[in-house]
């Protein structure tokens, strides 16, 4: 295909952020006095629901724990008070890039391609990590950032991709997403985009089979890619010139 912009996902995708989320998740309960602990293996879980205030809520409706009420009652600020937990994180420099991430979104922008996000986290958490990642020059490199409650139906559904593509003025079978996670794969692939899936730490056991391609992560010419399955694109590394070979797009996924 002839691609005309990437999109990426955020949490997962730019870097393994979710460990972080977590911890800022049970920072927060016990700020709140809530008896909560969300362990590796829970958090795996419920990250199958998209969006921070969603998951909250699953939980206290799927687990029944205690204060559960009051929780919901105070979602808002919850969810809120852990965001500002999270960016610290951010802001400190705690999270890294995943491999091949800021190499490709350099060399994208330099090539001319469109660059987009396309995300369920809050808008100020991907500003956080943007900025993180690229100083100022993040305002300039990304032309579309669509992120958190932006549209109503988050992902497996394909809004925030859709709404992406529209305010980039591209049509979706020009634009590959890049993701970490099965929500994300059926999201832009139910939007009509190919999408190179790179499974992140807490989505290793999705099904990436919608994918176009499934790599362990973006590579670098120093430290190349595991394949994983789908077409085969690069030499070990994904470029701009290697996303020529991704075969044209076709949707499929939930509405």
């Amino acid at each position: 295909m002839q691609p005309e912009a990437l999109i990426f996902d955020v949490d997962g995708t730019l870097a393994e952020t979710e460990e972080w989320h977590r911890r800022a998740f049970n920072e927060t309960f016990q700020a709140f006095a809530l008896d909560w602990n969300w362990n590796a293996d829970l958090y795996r879980i419920l990250l199958k629901v998209a969006g921070g205030k969603e998951r909250i809520r699953h939980y206290v409706e799927a687990y029944a724990p205690p204060g559960g009420a009051t929780a919901l009652a105070k979602l808002s600020a919850l969810h809120a008070d852990k965001t500002e937990r999270y960016a610290k994180s951010v802001v400190k420099g705690e999270v890294s890039a995943r491999p091949g991430v800021k190499r490709l979104v350099r060399q994208a922008h330099e090539k001319g391609l469109r660059l987009g996000v396309a995300t369920t986290t809050t808008l100020c958490n991907v500003e956080a990590l943007l900025k993180a990642f690229f100083g100022s020059d993040a305002r300039h490199l990304f032309s579309v950032v669509a992120a958190g409650d932006v549209v109503p139906r988050k992902k497996p559904a394909p809004d925030i991709y859709r709404h992406a593509c529209e305010r980039l003025g591209l049509p979706p079978s020009v634009c590959v997403a890049v993701e970490d996670s099965e929500n994300g794969v059926l999201s832009a692939r139910g939007a009509g985009l190919a999408v190179i899936a790179t499974p992140s730490f807490y989505a290793s056991h999705d099904d990436f089979s919608a994918a176009t391609t499934v790599l362990s992560d973006l590579g670098e010419p120093d430290a190349p890619y595991r394949f994983i399955s789908g077409a085969r694109i690069g030499r070990g590394y994904v470029d701009v010139a290697s996303l020529h070979d991704l075969p044209r797009p076709i949707a499929v996924g939930k509405e």
